[in-house]
């Protein structure tokens, strides 16, 4: 699994290079520093293979894990290692606007700051880079009034002057390329007028509710006026200036990432509770896909967090609490892990009866509890519980396989000797397109849908098959997900006017629950009150669960084991964390 719209990205088109040119070939998987010999021996020594064509890129990263800083009091420097699940290998970069990687936004949190932030338990949205602003009546300008104190790393000034050429860049970027994933935080930006050296007014074409929740984002992040007059490949490969508490001083694609401390930060938001400087003196990221050699360099002591992409299972749950960790839990903001439809004429979800067969028939407790732990969340609705405006669904995703086997009998489907539905001598089969691999998780399901006589095919596909299946039609059946705390997220993924995947999301609609569905987009963003999003998006919710055009399978818990001499984690709104308030114990 991973936070991207079905691949529809490309690293051809989003690091400088021309679309529709080539791109470089897949890097191989990421070195992992400070193995030992009780991890997977199999899996390291596969690993090595794959790494023949990185020796000069990991050599550098050892050099730089053996030159951290001294912390200032002489004792040995503060330094906290972390084990990610693997890169991005479809879109190489760490260009904030551009991220689409929640393993990214982490680290970019933690470099470069927003005009606002968002209060992680309530979702309000409170001052940051921007001490106050005032929206206009019609909500097309925003006029902030910007702190005075804050400098880029590279000493440039933080002023309304930067907030403009960020903005302006950005837009021309999102013209450029409009599939980025940042261009959707900046829907109906027009320009910036820069009325004082500290006060910036920003110009919407057409009302954006969720824009100054977008202004909280990495996405929408300030970089120094220097770094966008380089070019978006070599932003994208690591030369950005923020202004945050650290300084990201190396990137290596697929092997991993270096912070360093910034000594004279000294304007958190107030979601921090330190106020100055890091207490950490670097913190180094390591990018590793294998789930036995990320467990292993936790358990042995060799990285102070693991942070894989699922959530932990049960057994691997239970090992980590027994070795003193805390396990760090937050839902991801944003659209549940949902299956999405083809619902196109010919095809067997083309019939609501089936789509909604298909929803009862899904025990969304049992795979909880199942593939992860009898206290996981069981998925609620369409957005995950951490969404602002999330309405919950529960009632209407009820297990009911006898309500499931009512609606595919008067649908015509009959169960055969084997188990299988048929009509017209046609078996009731989906096909369900995904990648990398198929999970346990999918096999869950698959056998529950077998129950009431659905069978699932589970096609496994390369990223770049699954592209063109889902731009063909060539399912039944897909998935995909995006994290963003504001409901317009859900706009990347279904509506046919900005999604990434244009094809995905005209797929699921026929004509009729098409206009329905963009008319509450439309109205979602558009209004300016917040008991107007409440009801539009509420009503989005109960359309795409009342006509079968979305099917939650899981709450995107996101889960972090954390180090016994790990101390103050802590989660932003969007699910990442805020290092500057982390303390490591000396070993």
């Amino acid at each position: 699994m991973s936070d991207y719209p079905n691949d529809s990205f490309s690293l051809s088109s989003l690091v400088g290079h021309s679309p529709g040119k080539s791109s470089r070939p897949e890097a191989p998987a990421a070195f992992v520093p400070g193995q030992s010999n009780g991890t997977a021996p199999g899996a390291l020594r596969s690993l090595a293979r794959r790494l023949a064509g990185l020796v000069i890129p990991v050599a550098a990263t050892l050099a730089l894990a053996g030159c951290s800083p001294s912390a200032e009091d002489g004792q040995a420097a503060r330094t906290l290692k972390i084990a990610f699940w693997g890169d991005n290998t479809v879109l190489v970069s760490v260009d904030p606007f551009q991220v689409y990687w929640i393993e990214h936004r982490v680290l970019l949190r933690n470099v470069a700051e927003s005009l606002t932030d968002q209060d992680p338990k309530t979702g309000e949205i409170i001052p940051w880079l921007a001490k106050s602003w005032e929206v206009s009546d019609d909500a097309l300008e925003y006029t902030f009034h910007l702190r005075e104190d804050v400098t880029f790393s590279n000493g440039e000034r933080f002023d309304a002057q930067a907030v403009k050429i960020a903005f302006d860049s950005n837009k021309a970027f999102a013209a450029e390329v409009p599939s980025t994933f940042g261009a959707t935080y900046l829907a109906g930006y027009e320009h910036a007028e820069v009325l004082d050296a500290f006060t910036v007014k920003l110009v919407l074409s057409r009302p954006n509710a969720g824009f100054l929740q977008a202004a909280s984002t990495t996405n929408l992040a300030i970089l120094a006026p220097a770094s966008y007059r380089l070019t978006a490949r070599e932003r994208s490969l690591g030369k950005i200036v923020g202004s945050g508490p650290f300084v990201l001083e190396s990137y290596t694609p697929e092997v991993g990432a270096r912070l360093v401390k910034r000594k004279d930060y000294a304007w958190p938001s107030a979601n921090l509770k330190n106020p100055g400087a890091a207490h950490l003196d670097s913190v180094e990221l390591s990018y590793v896909p294998e789930e036995s050699v990320r467990n292993g360099l936790f358990l042995q002591g060799q990285v102070d967090i693991l942070w894989p992409r699922n959530p932990f299972s049960e057994v691997d749950l239970k090992l980590f609490q027994s070795r003193g960790a805390t396990i760090q839990s937050r839902s991801l903001p944003g659209p549940a892990f949902n299956l999405y439809p083809n619902a196109q004429d010919k095809r067997v979800l083309a019939d609501p009866r089936v789509r909604l067969a298909l929803q009862k028939a899904i025990d969304r407790k049992t795979y909880a509890a199942t593939i992860y732990n009898p206290d996981f969340p069981v998925v609620d609705g369409v957005y995950d519980l951490t969404t602002p405006y999330f309405k919950t669904q529960g009632a209407k995703l009820a297990y009911d396989p006898a309500g499931a086997e009512r609606l595919l009998d008067e649908a015509g489907w009959v169960k055969g000797a084997d188990g299988y539905r048929q009509k017209d001598g046609k078996r009731l089969s989906l096909t369900y397109i995904l990648s990398p691999a198929e999970t346990a998780g999918d096999v869950l399901v698959q056998d529950q849908l077998r129950k009431v006589g659905i069978e699932l095919k589970l096609d496994v596909l390369t990223r770049a098959e699954r592209v063109t299946a889902n731009a063909a039609g060539n399912y039944d059946l897909t998935s995909s997900y995006m994290s963003r705390a504001d409901p317009i997220i859900l706009q990347t993924i279904l509506d046919p006017r900005t999604a990434n995947s244009a094809a995905l999301a005209s797929n699921i609609y026929s004509p009729q629950t098409l206009e329905r569905a963009t008319a509450l987009f439309d109205a979602g963003i558009t209004a300016t009150a917040g008991g107007q999003r409440a009801r539009a998006y509420g009503e989005l919710q109960d359309l795409l669960i009342d006509e079968g055009l979305a099917f939650p399978i899981y709450e995107r818990v996101w889960q972090a084991a954390t180090a016994p001499r790990v101390r103050n984690f802590q989660w932003s709104a969007e699910g990442f964390a805020f290092l500057s308030d982390i303390e490591v114990d000396q070993p």
